[in-house]
């Protein structure tokens, strides 16, 4: 009697189908299950990406919604376009237009956060063992992404600039990729920023070889020193293969859920037909507020105050990291964004290391999840940005202690 008969013969009814494979192939965040772990009040916890909630303009964005919600109810309350909401899609074409990249509102579909925009083109790209590049490492959530699409995801090498152009040429001739995944500033998980060369580079092989980029830009406008670095999407060649991602989240407030793909007109529309199946359409109240906000206040005062005090706090896990972790490691220096990357000596395991070091009540994330290549066990990650500088500072001790053993 097999397994069915003998739950058949038990119960009386028989099992359900199994879930999809992909849904069982593909694991959950480890940064999530790491959260859920440290969530304790008294944990410092440098392991999140989440943005500091005392600097939410939660005054501003609650005068935004008001207002929305006294003045036309019943368009905030209904529902809306696939594509977005007019007014918020040519606000954010003229945003993008001031930052160099000229764009029409109808360029533009607003997504139920960036991550939705991952998902979608996953949907209106690959087909199951389809090639995606991506760096090394990677953010995960990308990983995840890509994978449950079935795809086949493959690292490019690269250094403290991010991807060798001369191998990602080798690996799309080799491998006939559909697309490229980077986040070029400010790098989920490394916190690194790919040079205005590089990225001409990389737009060049994109162009002679055939292949989309997917440029994902959630920190950029988190800059606190050096010149900003032109999108890859402006660059010779690059114009009608590159997708670029945006997000309010880390400027505006993650809750929203506000997000945003600029793409070549068919791309688009293969977007929007999959959106239509994934929600229908992004909540109308959450992008009307969005627009009033943008039209109300100064989201780039704001985003200046915000980087500002983000830039103390990476001062602060800069001047007491040496001390922190063993001699012979080395870490990133990050211009902007949230996240700085260290290397600890070749002997040692972050992912062994980190329940001794939560034992000390702080955290970061390993590094080796972040890897769709080879995995370095020595990496981890650490976000700045959500602690004081003296919380950071005592942090920093505990890490000391934690991975001193």
């Amino acid at each position: 009697m097999n397994v069915a008969e003998n739950v058949l013969a038990v119960t009386g009814s028989s099992p359900v189908p199994p879930l999809a494979a992909r849904a069982t192939a593909i694991g959950g965040s480890p940064v999530r299950d790491i959260l859920a772990v440290t969530a304790r009040p008294e944990v410092i916890n440098f392991a999140g990406g989440l943005p500091a909630p005392e600097l939410f303009d939660v005054a501003g964005i609650a005068a935004a919604y008001r207002d929305v919600l006294a003045e036309v109810p019943e368009r905030a309350l209904q529902y809306a376009t696939t594509e977005g909401e007019p007014g918020l899609r040519a606000a954010l074409a003229e945003r993008t237009g001031l930052r160099g990249l000229a764009t029409a509102a109808d360029e533009i579909l607003v997504t139920t956060g960036s991550q939705q925009a991952l998902s979608l083109l996953a949907t209106a790209l690959l087909e199951p063992g389809d090639a995606v590049l991506v760096e090394d490492p990677c953010y995960l959530a990308a990983l995840q992404a890509f994978g449950l699409a079935g795809a086949r995801v493959i690292a490019v090498p690269g250094d403290a600039d991010g991807i060798d152009p001369a191998a990602l040429e080798e690996l799309v001739i080799r491998e006939r990729p559909k697309l490229l995944y980077t986040v070029p500033t400010f790098q989920n998980p490394t916190g690194r920023t790919m040079p205005a060369e590089r990225r001409a580079a990389v737009a060049s092989v994109a162009a002679r070889r055939g292949l989309w980029i997917v440029e994902d830009d959630p920190y950029g406008e988190l800059r606190f020193e050096g010149a900003r670095v032109p999108w890859i999407a402006s660059y010779d060649g690059a114009g009608d293969r590159t997708v670029l991602l945006g997000s309010f989240s880390k400027v505006m407030a993650p809750g929203m859920r506000l997000g945003w793909l600029r793409a070549p007109a068919a791309l688009r529309r293969a977007c929007a037909v999959a959106k239509q199946a994934a929600d229908l359409h992004t909540p109308t109240v959450n992008q009307l507020a969005a627009a009033r906000y943008l039209a109300d206040r100064d989201l780039d005062a704001h985003v200046a105050r915000v980087a500002g005090v983000y830039r103390e706090r990476r001062d602060a896990m800069l001047a007491g990291i040496a001390e922190a972790l063993p001699a012979g490691s080395t870490w990133t220096r990050p211009e902007g964004g949230m996240f700085l990357w260290a290397r600890l000596p070749e002997s040692y395991d972050t992912t062994a290391l980190l329940p001794r070091v939560v034992e000390q009540e702080v955290a970061y994330v390993p590094g080796a999840p972040f890897y769709a290549g080879t995995p370095d066990p020595a990496t981890l990650r650490l976000c700045f940005v959500t602690q004081t500088p003296d919380e950071i500072a005592e942090g920093l001790r505990r890490l000391a202690k934690g991975l001193q053993g």
